[in-house]
C-alpha cells in the first residue's frame, strides 16, 4: 500500500461553461467539494474570461479519491494506465486526463481533449521504481 499520496486536479473553465455544473459533477462523481478547489480568474489569449480550478488532495482525502476514482474506471482503462506508466510519469508524478464533458454527465472517461488534468504524486527515489510504485497505486485501491 502506498503511504504518501498527493493528487492535484486542474481544470480550465471557459466563459461558455457553467461552473456550478462542474463543481456539482466533482461532488457527485468523485466526492470532491467546491471548497476543496482554489479558484483563479484570468483572461485567455483572445481576452476571454477563464476560470482556473485547482485542488490538492493529501493523506486520507487522496486515498479516498483514488478508491473512488479506480472504482469508476473499467478494468481496461486501469490496465491501459498501467501499460502507459513510463510515458505518463515525470518527476514522481503520474499524469492523466479526463474528459470534462463526460464527467459532467457522470462518466469518468480518459481523454486527451477538453480535459480535467490529474497528477498523482508518490515519492519515487529511483526512476526504475516508477512502474512498480504506480502499479501498486492502481492495483492497491482496486
Amino acid at each position: 500500500m502506498i503511504d504518501k499520496l498527493e493528487i492535484t486536479i486542474d481544470v480550465i473553465v471557459h466563459a461558455t461553461e457553467d461552473i456550478s455544473k462542474i463543481f456539482q459533477s466533482f461532488n457527485d462523481v468523485l466526492e470532491i467539494e467546491e471548497n476543496d478547489f482554489n479558484v483563479t480568474e484570468t483572461t485567455g489569449y483572445y481576452e476571454n474570461p477563464i476560470i482556473m480550478l485547482n485542488a490538492k488532495l493529501v493523506k486520507k482525502q487522496a486515498k479516498s479519491f483514488m478508491k473512488k476514482f479506480l472504482k469508476l474506471l473499467s478494468n481496461n482503462q486501469i490496465n491501459q494506465l498501467i501499460e502507459e506508466i513510463e510515458e505518463r510519469v515525470a518527476d514522481s508524478k503520474f499524469h492523466l486526463r479526463l474528459d470534462k464533458q463526460e464527467l459532467i454527465k457522470g462518466v469518468v472517461k480518459l481523454s486527451e481533449k477538453e480535459t480535467v488534468k490529474i497528477k498523482i504524486h508518490t515519492p519515487i527515489y529511483n526512476k526504475k521504481e516508477s512502474i512498480q510504485k504506480f502499479s501498486e497505486v492502481f492495483q492497491g485501491f482496486n
